[in-house]
């Protein structure tokens, strides 16, 4: 077993001016992740407008941050274990806030999508650091507590993002959704630096901390590029197969290819390096593991696709303003962050079947009745109830589909297991957003043209309602209380 070094010489507690200073350096930081992550979604049609971009150019604005992150953030917390989870933080900070500038100041759409890449891989290092140093630096008795509380600061910060985004490029310029991020991570650096014990664990490479299901350790960049070079190829033949141009007929079965052999040698360099691995093969002979994953995958491509259509379609073809459809998304997340904590203790006692099996049938109505919003369309009447029942589905999903996934493993495997369900997640948003426009006939300038971008709407909502459908399937059929769970609640 290994053991961690070097530990604050006492732990921190919450009470105490570094507890609550290392807090609000850990939430602060991963708000501006989360913020990144939903508030451009609003700022699409006018990053359009400004960088005259096309579908493609908008939806590599939001893959290239999404891919990054997913592919990395395993590599990213074995980062922080082996040279420092507060240097691995600091220095994810640092990226994170440089490609913001960079985004912020972008001359053409190429520009910004290069920024959001190297966004996304200061996100993949700054994410698991902000919970892993709360993890190893505050008192056992506090930690469940601080965790706790991060969370909830982290979900207001997602629910307030895109209400704060679309006051943003209203009053100024869709500019100022990334350069926000400058002030706010001069606060995080002096809090993390006056605040922040650093720590990281000992022995990383040996051969018992393998078998001893470290998996926080592990130090797997070939696997972590080999999954990162699969994901992106994927995803460019994907996007590029949409364009009607010579260069991309050609290039989308190249990337397709290279993208599947990639995965592929993933697969088998994984297989190869067993329990040493970034991810342990033998958590996939756990059938119940898979399905939750195959489930994460299907769940969130149909919340990444929803979420791409819907702010373009409010602005673009209803009118809104960009403060409107930020506002439109307020009843998902506040439901979330109020219905959550009450979601998964349902699920704690009844099991996870039922609510993730409902959840989906529910999200998929408010995504039918979404499908009528048109021309001039009325907020209350048009928007409102269907975004509401849409985020009270996922409002059952979210917090049983995480328990289910941790209980489905040892815990030795937790960090891992949640570290790659979180991947799984915004794998499932990456390749949504790559492939809908795809099957809705969406490209170029198409998405400027209210009556193009409508029908495509229609058909891309019909898509989301479908995925969320099968999830419903998965679940009936297949998804069963993990047996550590189930044992726990008859004592």
């Amino acid at each position: 077993m290994l053991n961690s070094v070097p530990q604050p010489s006492t732990p921190l507690r919450l009470a105490s001016a570094s507890g609550r200073g290392l807090l609000f350096a850990t939430v602060l930081a991963s708000g501006m992740v989360f913020l990144d992550t939903t508030v451009v979604n609003v700022a699409l049609p006018h990053i359009g407008r400004g960088l005259d971009a096309n579908v493609s150019g908008l939806q590599w604005t939001v893959d290239g941050y999404m891919l990054t992150l997913a592919a990395f953030v395993l590599l990213g917390g074995a980062l922080g274990d082996r040279y420092g989870r507060r240097r691995i933080f600091l220095i994810g900070v640092v990226c994170f806030t440089s490609a913001s500038v960079l985004c912020g100041v972008a001359q053409n759409i190429e520009w910004l999508i290069a920024a959001r890449f190297l966004q996304g891989a200061g996100g993949a290092l700054l994410t698991p650091g902000s919970l892993a140093l709360i993890q190893a630096s505050f008192h056992p008795d506090d930690r469940g507590r601080a965790i706790g509380a991060w969370s909830g600061f982290s979900g207001v910060s997602t629910a307030l993002g895109p209400l704060l985004g679309g006051w943003l490029i209203d009053a100024l310029s869709w500019r100022w959704i990334f350069l926000i991020n400058v002030p706010l991570a001069v606060v995080v650096v002096f809090a993390a630096l006056r605040w922040a014990p650093e720590s990281r664990a000992a022995g990383a490479t040996n051969q018992a901390g393998a078998e001893a299901g470290n998996v926080g350790t592990r130090f797997d960049i070939t696997g972590a590029l080999l999954g990162a070079l699969g994901l992106a190829g994927i995803t460019f033949a994907l996007i590029e197969a949409a364009q009607r141009t010579g260069s991309a007929s050609v290039l989308a079965p190249v990337a397709g290819v290279v993208g599947v052999v990639a995965a592929i040698a993933f697969v088998l360099l994984e297989r190869r390096k067993g329990d040493a691995a970034m991810l342990p093969p033998k958590l996939f002979r756990r059938r119940l593991f898979s399905v939750l994953n195959i489930y994460t995958v299907v769940v969130y491509a149909s919340l990444g696709g929803f979420s791409f259509f819907l702010s373009v379609h409010l602005q673009n073809v209803a009118g809104f303003s960009a403060l409107k459809t930020g506002l439109a998304n307020l009843p998902m997340t506040g439901l979330l962050l109020l219905g959550s904590p009450r979601a998964g203790a349902l699920a704690a006692r009844i099991g996870p079947r039922l609510p993730l099996t409902v959840g989906p049938v529910i999200a998929a109505g408010g995504v039918l009745l979404l499908r009528g919003i048109g021309p001039h369309a009325s907020f209350w009447v048009d928007v409102v109830p269907g975004v509401f029942l849409f985020g009270l589905g996922l409002t059952l999903v979210v917090a049983p589909l995480t328990t289910s996934v941790l209980a489905a493993v040892e815990d030795q495997f937790a960090g891992v297991a949640s570290g790659f369900n979180n991947a799984a997640s915004r794998a499932g948003g990456v390749l949504a957003v790559a492939a809908l426009p795809l099957l809705v006939g969406l490209s170029g300038a198409a998405y400027r043209m209210p009556a193009e971008l409508a029908q495509a709407f229609r058909a891309a909502m019909l898509w989301c309602a479908g995925l969320m459908i099968v999830g419903a399937l998965l679940a009936v059929f297949l998804i069963h209380r993990p047996e550590r769970a189930a044992q726990g609640s008859q004592r």
